[in-house]
């Protein structure tokens, strides 16, 4: 197994930002191993956190950005992009603005940084997710596929045709033996010219000028048109060259087709682990990209048949039936979680002890006595809700309410003497919607899983 790797020194950068227009320092640096890639807002009070997984993604608005708390950073795919693929799997990356510098356009500055000052091994070894079978993400009305295959080796193909008789069809392929600064990192973000006032109503693009981006010109443009757009370039000389507005000769004939792979390498990095599997997607987008990663994340965690943590009834529990009455509004006979053995920011691990004195049991069933199954469900629920309460200030104040439960599963039998360990994942949380990937455990054997999502509301 290849073992994590980590930047030799720190790397600054300085830049405006895309869509912001704001100037940027950025400052990548060194991390322990298992750390991840993490962003760090230095201008924020506390200098919160925000780590660089699909998880945390906000929005995809012509670029990828990712929020936590206060923590919030944009346009992250292209130093994503060059950290990831050119073997960076540790870095805390300190910046004092909410996006990311643009550079020319590219994440060419970023690869000749990260090569100039290098890797270091570190003793951790990588994490891969190996696909076993072929899975798909598509979004039909869009014309979006994306889909990976089974291979010993992580390859990307991307084919992009936007109709347009300037761009046509292009492709553009990448495989670990490629060089990717002189293939992918040196080409440029694009954006046709008729997206460009949009885009503007939209506050985007504020730091968005024709050094920084290739503008695709598909329709004749008038005298009057280039006037306006000497005034929004700030330019005293706008031209349309071969289909390009000012554009200097293409860095290589398909840059388009290959900047979506650089944009799709830094999307897919936020998955958190190195992908084996053969990719292949077609008019790809951070959307796209970026949901599909997230549908990957949670079959990883669901494909976990042990429990993620170790539980021991002979040590003190972290919360016992008191501290989990003040939290909870259930009360006995509908309290089902005993005790938390475990709690981090988005996990929690509990336990069930499931007694012959369940008052459930006398009707289900008198001469064969097994927990019904919704009970199970309901006791995830409230290990789920115990986790979202302990954040506030006053979880007295407030209950939590199921909205849904998707992909339940049951997968044997609970009884009489049966310790039911309860682990929950949260993988969202937002305007008090909060969804979590749940299962519960007898004897180190899965006996249900589902995914929650329930809501906080305040107690009249």
């Amino acid at each position: 197994m290849a073992k994590q790797q980590t930047l030799a020194s720190s790397i600054s950068f300085k830049g405006k930002g895309l869509h912001t227009g704001l100037q940027v320092e950025m400052t990548v640096n060194p991390a322990e191993e298992n750390r991840g890639i993490v962003f760090r807002r230095v201008d924020i009070e506390g200098a919160p956190e925000v780590p660089a997984l699909c998880e945390y993604v906000t929005d995809t608005s012509r670029g990828t950005t990712i929020e936590k708390g206060d923590a919030k950073v944009s346009t992250i795919e292209h130093i994503m992009s060059a950290l990831w693929t050119l073997g960076v799997d540790n870095a805390v990356v300190d910046i004092n603005a909410p996006e990311t510098p643009i550079m020319d356009g590219s994440a060419l500055e970023y690869a000749q940084r990260i090569i100039e000052v290098g890797v270091v091994e570190q003793d951790a070894e990588r994490k891969y997710f190996e696909v076993t079978e072929k899975q798909v993400y598509t979004l039909p009305e869009k014309g979006v596929a994306i889909v990976i295959y089974p291979d010993d080796e992580y390859s990307v193909s991307v084919h992009v045709d936007y109709n347009s008789k300037i761009v046509g069809n292009q492709y553009a392929v990448y495989s670990k033996e490629d060089n990717y600064t002189e293939k992918i990192a040196m080409c440029r973000t694009f954006v046709f010219l008729h997206e460009l006032e949009p885009l503007m109503k939209m506050n985007l693009i504020k730091g968005g000028d024709l050094d920084n981006a290739i503008v695709v010109v598909e329709n004749p443009v008038s005298d009057d048109q280039l006037e306006h757009l000497k005034k929004i370039f700030g330019k005293d000389e706008i031209r349309v060259t071969g289909g390009y507005l000012n554009n200097q000769q293409l860095r290589a004939n398909n840059e388009l087709a290959r900047h979506k792979l650089l944009d799709l390498l830094g999307d897919f990095a936020l998955l958190g682990m190195r992908i084996k599997g053969r990719v292949w997607a077609t008019r790809p987008g951070h959307f796209a990209n970026t949901e599909f990663m997230k549908d990957l994340s949670r079959a990883i965690r669901r494909s976990g048949e042990k429990p993620s943590f170790k539980y021991s009834s002979k040590e003190q529990p972290l919360m016992d039936i008191n501290r989990i009455k003040q939290l909870l509004p259930h009360r006995p006979p509908f309290l089902l979680v005993d005790r938390i053995f475990h709690i981090e920011e988005n996990a929690i691990g509990g336990v069930k002890n499931v007694s012959m004195n369940e008052p459930f049991f006398v009707g289900h069933f008198p001469e064969e006595p097994v927990m019904p199954g919704v009970l199970i469900i309901e006791a995830l629920a409230q290990c789920c809700g115990i986790l979202v309460l302990s954040r506030l200030e006053d979880p007295h104040l407030y209950s939590t309410y199921f909205l849904k439960a998707d992909g339940v599963k049951w997968k044997r039998k609970v009884v009489p003497g049966d310790t039911l360990q309860l682990e929950c994942h949260l993988v969202d949380m937002r305007r008090g919607i909060c969804t979590a990937e749940c299962k519960a455990f007898v004897a180190g054997q899965l006996v249900c899983e589902a995914t929650l999502t329930a809501q906080m509301a305040k107690n009249k």
